[in-house]
């Protein structure tokens, strides 16, 4: 399949390391797209969740094929979230072509982007980190039986349903905290005199105009690779929210890999990371 140019995509809450990842539908994906830059918006790899031992092949493939486009020399802006803010330490430094930031302002013509993950914005993040933690325990858990159900509806003949969806669609505590990310979010850009700002984390999807009596902003979110499996797309001035599930054709003409779960501990995990950042930095100054 011909693989379809992009200006700038934008991909976060891929959560490499989860049970919840949807790896295989990424690199299908991204396969199917050539970018001209790569902005990962946070959350790519869950350092949270690395006790679990759990890293499949699928998950490696998409940091081998993320490092390929470095070693090519595509621009790939890695911003840090709150599940890899570990590598927060690291921010400011690069490798090749691969950036480590915290945040993030790009020109798009005569417009200004604004990019950052987001959990600067989440109190129960500042002050009561532990209670994050265990939310993504019971978030993680809630997937892996998410997908017990949509296999057995499958075999009944149903579609997929997806119950951490419903449950933050249905709970107007969920619902008020989205809509006040997107509002401080918005508020923050305008004052600062951004057309666009760009987030993650929240896992919600979104293109939309803000407006305040200060002015107008356009807020865009990326949505994740758990649920929604979606990134953003800028390419000729304009931005779309591209959506895995709706793209039949990659869907259809993407080979399915063959699954292998590795079991791996941390540092094993850091060292095997560390090896293809080393390949591929070695590989982009030979050439």
């Amino acid at each position: 399949m011909k693989k379809r140019p992009v200006d700038i995509v934008v991909i976060s809450d891929v959560h490499l390391g989860t049970y919840g990842c949807h790896a295989k539908e990424l690199l299908k994906y991204l396969k199917s797209i050539k970018p001209k830059e790569v902005i990962l918006n946070g959350d790519i790899v869950d350092i949270w969740q690395f006790s679990k031992r759990y890293w499949p092949k699928s998950h490696m493939k998409v940091i081998k094929l993320l490092l390929e486009w470095v070693a090519k020399g595509v621009p790939v802006h890695y911003i840090t979230g709150n599940h890899d803010e570990l590598l927060r330490k690291f921010s400011g430094n690069s490798m090749g072509s691969l950036g480590i930031v915290n945040k993030m302002v790009i020109p798009l013509e005569d417009k200004k982007a604004w990019i950052f993950h987001g959990d600067v914005f989440d109190v129960t993040m500042q002050h009561s980190k532990w209670v994050a933690k265990l939310g993504a325990k019971g978030y993680d858990f809630l997937i892996l039986l998410n997908r017990a159900i949509n296999f057995i509806s499958k075999k009944m003949g149903k579609g997929p349903i997806s119950m951490s969806k419903k449950i933050k669609n249905g709970v107007k505590s969920a619902v008020k905290f989205i809509n006040d990310f997107e509002q401080i979010a918005a508020d923050i850009a305008i004052e600062n005199g951004y057309d666009y700002v760009i987030c993650g984390h929240i896992h919600q999807p979104e293109i939309r105009k803000i407006k305040t009596d200060k002015g107008e902003v356009t807020y865009l979110n990326s949505g994740d690779w758990i649920e929604n499996l979606t990134a953003l797309e800028y390419h000729n001035g304009t931005w779309k929210l591209y959506s895995y599930l709706e793209d039949q054709l990659t869907i259809d003409h993407q080979e399915d890999i063959k699954e292998e779960t590795y079991v791996l501990e941390k540092a094993e995990l850091f060292q095997s990371l560390l090896e293809e950042f080393r390949i591929s930095g070695m590989t982009h100054q030979s050439k």
